[in-house]
């Protein structure tokens, strides 16, 4: 039996429209951005956050905690949305989804062990 390693399923938002979802204007998604309280990937041009970042019409309030350690381990904004969407073993599942389910503690313990 072969383990699933195929990352959390998400959309892509385009900063227009994550400032459309969030209700703010673009510069406070723009602030978002650099504060850590979201992460976005321009792998394919223009930058998009993953939607699972997002809860209740507001970025994951455990994301920014978890993306501060991870650029403190040296990861860029590429390898921090692919670690967070990525199944991780010792979690048992993709840190974003345990962070999902409240599960910050743990999941910052495994992200502190990468540094």
């Amino acid at each position: 039996m072969t383990e699933d390693v195929s990352p959390t399923p998400t959309d892509w938002l385009s900063l227009p429209e994550l400032s459309e979802l969030l209700d703010e204007p673009l510069g406070r998604v723009k602030r978002l951005l650099d504060e850590s309280h979201l992460v976005a990937s321009r792998r394919h041009g223009a930058p998009r956050v993953p939607a699972v970042f997002i809860a209740d019409g507001k970025p994951l309030s455990a994301l920014r905690g978890t993306v501060i350690v991870l650029q403190d381990a040296g990861f860029d904004d590429d390898e921090t949305i692919d670690w967070l969407l990525a199944p991780e073993e010792s979690i048992g599942a993709a840190p974003i989804d345990a962070l999902r389910e409240g599960r910050k503690s743990e999941v910052r313990r495994v992200a502190q062990a990468l540094a």
